[in-house]
């Protein structure tokens, strides 16, 4: 049977989404399943949720748990595939360090987990332990599959496909949910069955809604009228007046796209924040609700004896599934473009469909993006690029150039202050990064 390694198992929720899902599966069901992670108690505490669950679905897996990066090639060894979900640095002092020290310069964000400064600082401190991730792995289960699905997502995938062997493949939540999502917001969700057809290309979270149909019928001009009526404050906001000026809809949410771009948080227009209903400060928001809703969910999830699970839409299990039957499986997988979005650069990592079975995972050709789409994209791109090239070098002057391509901070900061910025960010992170020159 299979064995699945699920780095960073203390995240307890995802590893229940995840590790349940494979466990209701009948081609997964009895794996081996090992979990890795360096905090001892959140370790345990998804060993007993995971065992529960495994004694009430019927499932014979066997469940080990590995303490520490001294035990760390003991839990990959052998492994057919590696579920990552780790965070460097945590909430505390990592992401709160994200997001105070660019306000000290005026640079107000909502995430900061994919672009922007905090997700270069993100993928800086990251990149280093999944490549001690990538050296394990080709030592002790060079076949085994990668499957990532810590952000920043092209910027990590893009670490481990192009400054290692290991296969991988990134994954994010909002391919699946797009179209559902956009139907519901404009009052078209009865429209959402499996008659329904719709392609998503582009990069991670700004993968654009390339087409949406119902026997034959295109949908796109009613989704287009309805979301123009809507004139009263929503959520979405962001994401419909992208809609509305590039002609199509992306993958991620308002909060997130609201900072990948320089149009909606600024500084010399205040009020763009409450027209476009644009949260600031979101994820610090939502990582205290998280520390404060597991402080009451804890007993529920690792006390319960007859703890069970329903099968979610994450995809790790269905490819994993795929691979295991020759069953296809279509997802939308983060791989290396390699011709696969031609105007797009081709050692950027992209968002397209892909073809899952024995073989492994297969993207599709896309084609061309419409052009305005294109070059949305290209403006992340450039960060995420630049972003690998100064974990390459280790050179703080490739960590200044991938942040001021940025496209909301050179809308925002001068080049001083972004050098500035980028040298307390350093220093602040020393404990957590490689010494850069």
């Amino acid at each position: 049977m299979p064995k699945i390694t699920f780095m960073g198992a203390g995240s307890t929720v995802f590893a229940k989404n995840v590790l349940g899902d494979s466990m209701l599966s009948p081609a997964l069901r009895d794996s081996e399943i090992c979990l890795y992670d360096i905090d001892a108690v959140r370790l345990k505490e998804s060993e007993l949720m995971l065992t529960a669950i495994r004694n009430n679905v019927g499932s014979k897996a066997t469940i080990k748990s590995y303490l520490g990066v001294e035990n760390r090639k003991a839990a990959l060894r052998g492994a057919h595939y590696v579920v990552n979900a780790i965070q460097v640095g945590g909430y505390d002092p990592c992401t709160i360090t994200d997001f105070e020290i660019p306000k000290k310069y005026g640079l107000r964000q909502t995430i900061a987990d994919t672009l922007g400064v905090g997700g270069v600082f993100r993928a800086l401190r990251t990149i280093p332990v999944m490549l001690d991730f990538a050296r394990d792995m080709e030592d002790v289960c060079p076949n085994a599959w990668f499957i990532n699905y810590t952000n920043p997502m092209a910027i990590l995938t893009g670490a481990m496909l192009t400054l290692s062997s290991v296969k991988t493949v990134g994954l994010c939540h909002s391919v699946q949910v797009c179209c559902s999502t956009l139907l519901k917001e404009v009052g078209m969700e009865a429209l959402y069955d499996e008659k329904l057809q719709w392609k998503i290309a582009g990069i991670n979270h700004q993968a654009w809604l390339l087409e949406v149909t119902k026997d034959g019928q295109d949908l796109y001009p009613e989704i287009k009228r309805r979301a123009a009526a809507m004139t009263d404050p929503h959520h979405d906001m962001v994401r419909f007046e992208v809609m509305k000026r590039f002609g199509y809809y992306v993958t991620e949410s308002s909060e997130h796209s609201a900072e990948y771009m320089p149009y909606f948080i600024k500084d010399k227009y205040p009020e763009l924040i409450d027209r476009y209903q644009i949260p600031l400060d979101e994820y610090p928001r939502r990582c205290i609700q998280q520390i404060a809703d597991w402080n009451k969910r804890r007993d529920e999830l690792t006390k319960d004896p007859k703890l069970s699970h329903t099968r979610t839409t994450e995809y790790a299990s269905y490819i994993m599934e795929a691979i295991e039957t020759n069953v296809p499986y279509k997802i939308g997988g983060n791989v290396l473009n390699r011709g696969l979005i031609s105007n797009l650069p081709q050692n950027a990592v992209v968002e397209v469909p892909c073809l899952v079975d024995a073989s492994g995972i297969a993207p599709t050709v896309v084609g061309a993006l419409p052009e305005q789409c294109a070059a949305l994209n290209r403006t992340n791109i450039n960060v995420q690029l630049l972003t690998l090239q100064a974990a390459r070098t280790q050179r703080k002057e490739d960590i200044y150039r991938a942040v001021m391509m940025d496209p909301h901070i050179q809308s925002e900061l001068s080049i001083d202050d972004i050098v500035a910025m980028c040298d307390d960010l350093l220093e602040a992170h020393r404990d957590w990064m490689p010494k850069y020159q």
